[in-house]
């Protein structure tokens, strides 16, 4: 791994690197920051100073601090959106490349109905309904993106399907569990890493977005989208702290995206270019 990294391009290594950083802040966010997540340390909009090295939000809370355990909260629940949407998705799509038929047939006619809503209205209808809590926000999304990882995984897993030594498998006698794991898995993980690292960006902005319009990750718990909509009045004033949480999430998504390319030209089997 170490050794396909280090002939990757400088901007796959780049995007690693980044990625480590905002992992590395996100896992070591009560370190890392001044103050407790939600104390309110001083007046409203603090202006920068050595006490406070990115002044106070709305309510005289640490921008740092928040833009801190900010990164481990969009993150974490992002990561943990993308993970169940894959768990679900990509079971789905598996199972239906194996079964084919009728099983094919509903699930696939069900997907369609869902990828024809748009995601934005139809995670805002669903989460006015069930409310904004965490699991619910991890749920609705992970499930309205699991429509995009069975098309993906389907179609991967349809390619390997055909193949002579899944037949084999399945005179041996061999269990859908056993082909999956053995069979499938290994010829499709490099297409599905790849959409793994662009679902994530998707589902990070989206939570984002939410967030912004008020029904995604709720006060007191910091979150980048919600810092951005707190603190908003300062742009007014020339004073640029609404930005750092949007150029936070601008920097992770465009390192994610520096590797998701690195990524699908490792798995499209092109000859590597000379740099």
């Amino acid at each position: 791994m170490l050794k396909t990294l280090w002939s990757a391009p400088l901007t796959a290594k780049l995007g690693v690197l980044v990625i480590i950083c905002y992992v590395f802040v996100a896992v070591l966010a009560p370190v890392l920051a001044p103050y407790k997540e939600t104390a309110i340390v001083g007046a409203s909009y603090e202006l920068w100073s050595d006490e406070y090295l990115l002044g106070t939000d709305n309510i005289g809370r640490d921008m740092l601090t928040r833009l801190i355990f900010g990164a481990r909260n969009t993150i974490g629940i992002a990561f943990a959106t993308v993970l169940l949407a894959f768990i679900v998705g990509g079971t789905l799509g598996m199972l239906a490349a194996i079964l084919g038929g009728w099983y094919d047939l509903v699930i696939g006619r069900i997907v369609d109905i869902l990828m024809a809503i748009p995601s934005l209205v139809f995670a805002l209808l669903l989460l006015t309904v069930f409310g904004t809590s965490i699991p619910s926000l991890v749920i609705i999304i992970a499930l309205l993106d699991s429509t995009r990882v069975f098309r993906i995984s389907r179609s991967a897993a349809m390619n390997v399907v055909v193949m002579e030594f899944v037949e084999a498998a399945r005179l041996r006698g061999e269990g859908m569990a056993w082909i999956i794991r053995k069979e499938l898995l290994p010829n499709i993980t490099a297409p599905l890493l790849a959409e793994f690292g662009l679902r994530f960006c998707f589902v990070f902005l989206f939570i984002a977005s939410l967030s912004f319009l008020g029904l995604g990750i709720q006060p007191p718990l910091a979150d980048w989208g919600s810092m951005v909509r707190e603190n908003a009045t300062l742009i007014t004033y020339n004073d640029i702290t609404p930005l750092l949480p949007a150029v936070a999430i601008a920097g992770l998504t465009v390192a994610v995206n520096f590797v998701v390319d690195w990524m699908l030209h490792l798995s499209s089997g092109l000859k590597k270019e000379h740099q």
